[in-house]
């Protein structure tokens, strides 16, 4: 089992790039991706996309950060634009003839500030290089992301385990209460008879009165679909598989049968025991929420 929770990183350099990726992921429905990188780097999403899936990441929300270093000699240029220097430069001497004499005349520093002629620019990546460079980074992140799901994922397991079992008890304790509510029944309908001082019954009346309230308010059906889903969790809860939809859908059902079994109770001790295993069911909807 594994869990939607996990981070991961790898930064790897070589002839002077470096690059550092970074994931991080959250419980999600499907595979959703969110890429943060510097613009020059946006030809990368569509390669580390692909090898989001190779990695064996299928579900969650990972953010994928991404910086890069690039310190090869070529890795910038710098870009004079002759034309607006001198047009800045034949404008700064038109105001220097206009100006008192004791002004001094504009240095070349002074135009090229003025001016933004001069620019350094990032050189153009190699693109097969940087991609490599990014995809074994991305591989090394996966790989210590997906080692946190899987020990998140054992813990997560325990969890989930301690919670079934004591659902378990629950569904116990309601299974061994059951057969008696027919007989505190008629116990209460003959008491609250004496009570109005009715003596004149028919006792096939009261066996009659108390089978229609047996078989109304059965709830035999409800616990075998119950305790079936419950095993069918346990299971789950084992599989090396993608789990967490069937266990949510398990789980729903699960939920539909315990709602079943609260309209139909007659009996305090059941109704408590409903109240208690719906608690337990919405920890495990929590906890299944994050499971991959």
């Amino acid at each position: 089992m594994q869990s939607m929770t996990g981070y991961g990183s790898c930064l790897v350099s070589r002839e002077d790039r470096e690059m550092l990726i970074e994931l991080k992921a959250v419980n999600h429905r499907f595979l959703d991706c969110t890429f943060r990188l510097p613009r020059s780097l946006m030809f990368l999403e569509d390669a580390l996309r692909g090898r989001m899936a190779a990695s064996g990441i299928s579900r969650g929300h990972v953010d994928v950060f991404i910086t890069y270093q690039n310190n090869r000699a070529d890795s910038h240029t710098v870009r004079l634009d002759l034309p607006l220097v001198k047009a800045c430069g034949d404008a700064c001497l038109q105001a220097r003839r206009s100006l008192p004499l004791d002004v001094r005349e504009p240095s070349v520093a002074d135009i090229l500030t003025l001016s933004g002629a001069l620019s350094v620019q990032e050189g153009q990546e190699d693109r097969d290089q940087v991609t490599a460079l990014a995809e074994e980074a991305f591989v090394g992140a996966a790989r210590q992301l997906m080692e946190m799901r899987r020990r998140e994922g054992e813990a997560l397991k325990a969890d989930l385990t301690d919670n079934l079992s004591q659902l378990d008890a629950k569904v116990k304790s309601m299974a061994m209460r059951a057969p008696a509510v027919p007989q505190h029944y008629r116990e209460r309908l003959e008491s609250r008879l004496q009570e109005w001082q009715i003596t004149a019954v028919d006792p096939q009346r009261i066996a009659q009165e108390v089978a229609t309230m047996a078989d109304r308010y059965a709830i035999d059906e409800e616990l075998s679909r119950l305790q079936s889903h419950m095993a069918q969790f346990a299971e789950g809860l084992e599989s090396q598989q993608e789990i967490g939809r069937r266990l949510d859908f398990l789980l729903q059902e699960m939920n539909r049968e315990v709602n079943t079994i609260g309209s139909k109770a007659s009996d305090a001790q059941i109704a408590q025991d409903v109240v208690d295993a719906k608690c337990l069911l919405e920890k495990l909807r929590e906890q299944v929420q994050n499971v991959v």
